[in-house]
């Protein structure tokens, strides 16, 4: 849906927040789909070459920010296709390491050149200190909302003392 100047300048800052990722995520996936991936997909497979191979399946949830269920589905799919490996944990039996496969790696090579032309045609015409601002804004507002829940937390505890 294209909005009218008008209506985007009637926005909130969540609305605002929530439309620039989609269309962010909208664009990636259309300039990825060639590559026969999906955002789930593509983004745990970013993750994990970033994060590096060996992390726990339940420490890429948690930097995906991801129940661990949604995960494992995308890692089952990405292991049928031969991107990913899972292999139980040296140190605990019951935990499941994830490795990008060496065709895992190629396509993170190809994926990566992709992610950043988006990058860089999103963030055209915004000068270095703009872009600093905005992430020290962003920032901000991730430190408030996690100071929230926390305290919506500990009066939902408080109340079950009651």
């Amino acid at each position: 849906m294209t909005l009218t100047q008008e209506q985007l300048r009637q926005l909130s800052v969540p609305e605002r927040l929530g439309r620039v990722a989609r269309q962010w995520q909208a664009i990636a996936d259309k300039e990825l789909a060639p590559l026969g991936l999906t955002y789930p997909r593509w983004s745990a497979m970013w993750k994990l070459a970033r994060i590096g191979d060996g992390v726990s399946q339940k420490q890429l949830a948690e930097a995906l920010e991801l129940e661990l269920g949604s995960l494992m589905r995308t890692l089952a799919q990405l292991e049928e296709q031969e991107l990913v490996t899972r292999k139980a944990s040296p140190d605990d039996g019951r935990a499941k390491q994830v490795f990008l496969t060496n065709s895992g790696h190629a396509l993170v090579r190809k994926m990566e050149a992709k992610i950043l032309k988006v990058r860089r045609a999103l963030l055209a015409n915004i000068e270095d200190e703009e872009l600093e601002t905005v992430k020290k804004v962003l920032a901000m507002i991730s430190y408030n909302a996690n100071h929230m829940s926390e305290a919506q937390q500990a009066d939902r505890n408080n109340e079950d003392e009651v």
